[in-house]
């Protein structure tokens, strides 16, 4: 991991492909982050962050099998690292910390 940081939509698509698992492919990451954060963001942003988590390790990704529905193409399915993992855990435990620090407001 070393001094290696996600920005704000890096964590959102990696948590969303550590959620969907086997089903982590592009459209399902939009769908998903849609209805679980009540955001909107376009497929080429989700597909350009996918590749970037790749490259830092983050992910790894597999093609999966040709289906009818969407023409004989195949879907490009992407799945946690153990780095990733770690990634997400390490910044949860830095966010816990400083909401510690917070003071109560009276």
């Amino acid at each position: 991991m070393g001094k290696e940081y996600l920005g704000e939509f890096e964590e959102l698509v990696l948590t969303m492909v550590g959620i969907l698992q086997e089903e982590a492919y592009g459209n399902a990451i939009v769908n998903e982050i849609k209805v679980r954060v009540g955001r909107s963001c376009n497929l080429s942003a989700v597909h350009v962050t996918l590749y970037r988590l790749e490259d830092k390790g983050m992910v790894k990704s597999n093609m999966g099998g040709a289906t009818n529905a969407r023409g004989g193409r195949r879907k490009r399915i992407f799945t946690i690292t153990n780095s990733g993992l770690a990634m997400l855990r390490a910044m949860k435990e830095q966010q816990m910390q400083l909401w510690k620090l917070i003071p109560q407001l009276k």
